[in-house]
């Protein structure tokens, strides 16, 4: 075990999966010799060559289009899309094509695909660098979407996808890449459809994935001051969702907040709360309750940002809430 950056675990797990199998390219903007925007693919161009590292045009259709086609013959692309707002550009192929051509060719064709995107804002990135839109890609039948918090997750998790069969949508949240954390020396690929609990409580059980995680083991800090245990509950896969390590949580907590960075309207945080309201309803305690962003564009104001993100201050004035109204009524 060594503290790495979760950068360097992303760089990581594309190198061993590189060496491991051929087939593993990488398609991009600049991620040749500058490595991309955030130098997760600096030095592969040389280790492996102009074949295995494709500096594309700027056009995220076009990138994501080559890599389908290469998937269906064989490839294992791994796309990096700079930010995930220019996902956008490239919906057709994701949506139409790429989730679909298993299922359109009758089970002849794969698209053992994965698109990596930076997601959240790095700080007064504003309206059109700084969103999260992981709740897109889980609407769509055929896509796979994961979302690590962790260096150690992000490297087990890229591993997995890269040798799934399906196109997966990787997404990494940028404030977290200078972050560190343990990981093995050997990481194995990690189980798609697999959450974990980061902070064991018993009050209540916060579901979070990316920043979100970091936020709410700090939020349980703090409530645990108040004499309010916490349990925290790292998603970590949101397509597969891993419904019995939810209800594992509320069995002993009986009660559920999400937490997200994205805007709480439609975020994915409603989709668990309708797990557990559709599933584990005879577990609840109390309504489930939703953290995120509030619904308005970024602002480039930082003052004005730090109002729209959740925070650590509202996952605790929330959980507060949560917990003392049950009480009350008890």
């Amino acid at each position: 075990m060594k503290p790495i950056r979760f950068a360097q675990a992303i760089t990581q797990a594309l190198d061993e999966e590189m060496a491991r199998d051929e087939q593993v390219i990488l398609l991009g903007e600049d991620i040749g010799k500058p490595g991309g925007s955030f130098g997760i693919t600096k030095g592969l161009l040389d280790k492996y060559g102009e074949s295995r590292v494709y500096d594309t045009p700027i056009s995220e259709e076009a990138i994501v289009g080559a890599a389908l086609g290469a998937s269906m013959m064989g490839a294992r692309p791994v796309v990096e899309i700079m930010f995930n707002d220019f996902a956008a550009l490239a919906m057709d192929q994701i949506v139409n094509q790429a989730a679909k051509i298993h299922y359109m060719s009758g089970g002849r064709l794969s698209a053992p695909l994965v698109i990596r995107m930076l997601c959240g804002t790095n700080g007064s990135t504003a309206g059109q660098h700084s969103q999260s839109l992981e709740a897109w890609f889980t609407h769509v039948p055929g896509l796979k979407v994961v979302a690590p918090s962790t260096p150690a997750d992000a490297k087990a998790f890229l591993k997995a996808a890269i040798r799934d069969p399906d196109p997966v949508m990787f997404f990494e949240q940028r404030m977290l890449y200078n972050t560190k954390g343990e990981v093995p020396d050997e990481v194995e690929p990690a189980r798609l459809a697999e959450g974990k609990v980061v902070r064991e409580g018993s009050d209540l059980t916060i579901a979070a994935y990316m920043k979100g995680v970091h936020q709410a083991l700090e939020a349980a800090e703090i409530l645990e001051r108040d004499g309010i245990s916490a349990e925290v509950w790292d998603v970590r896969s949101l397509v597969p969702f891993d419904r019995d390590g939810l209800r594992a949580s509320l069995e002993r907590t009986g009660r559920l907040m999400t937490v997200h960075e994205a805007v709480v309207r439609s975020g994915f945080g409603a989709e668990i709360a309708a797990i557990a309201a559709e599933e584990m309803f005879d577990l609840l305690k109390a309504p489930v309750r939703r953290v995120g962003a509030h619904p308005t564009p970024h602002p480039y104001a930082p003052q004005l940002e730090s109002t729209m993100l959740p925070s650590v201050e509202r996952i605790v004035e929330t959980a507060r809430e949560l917990v003392g109204a049950t009480e009350k009524v008890a």
